[in-house]
């Protein structure tokens, strides 16, 4: 990605995983789906089941080649996101209620002003939390180690 397109980059982000989806541009244009997936890196998102293309894979050890159909991302700003209250295509907007709980809400034409839930799904993690085998060392013991030379032991370290 060059410096003009990381320039780009969509820092505060509304559409996220599981949001219910219409796509307004392109060749699914007026179709619903769900986000499958966020790739923030590219502005980009994954629609469950829209913006299908053949991919051609060739066979290898272990998997089959042939002609696939997978799903392409779309820009983001190719699709708004669904008003709970009327299925329109809506903007999202930020308010807090009178507790401080942060909510997104439809705003812009056709919106109910209606308050949009975070999907179910985000509470699912995606990739596991990786876990590592062992001991737990903390840090200023490996400091302290480093700087005495000495190996858990006692012993002189070689």
């Amino acid at each position: 990605m060059g410096w003009k397109a990381a320039q780009k980059l969509i820092q505060n982000w509304k559409i996220v995983r599981g949001d219910n989806v219409m796509i307004i541009r392109g060749k699914d244009k007026g179709e619903t789906g769900v986000i499958k997936r966020v790739i923030r890196s590219q502005n980009r998102v994954i629609v469950e089941g829209k913006n299908l293309v053949k991919k051609h894979i060739k066979q290898g050890q272990g998997h089959e080649g042939g002609i696939f159909s997978v799903e392409a991302p779309l820009h983001a700003s190719n699709v708004q996101v669904l008003d709970p209250a009327t299925q329109k295509p809506v903007k999202i907007g930020i308010r807090y209620l009178e507790d401080g709980t942060k909510v997104r809400v439809s705003r812009g034409e056709g919106a109910s002003g209606s308050i949009i839930p975070r999907p179910e799904i985000l509470k699912i993690r995606t990739t596991p939390r990786p876990t590592v085998a062992g001991p737990k060392i903390p840090p200023w013991i490996l400091c302290w180690r480093r700087h005495t030379m000495l190996n858990w032991q006692g012993m002189p370290a070689l």
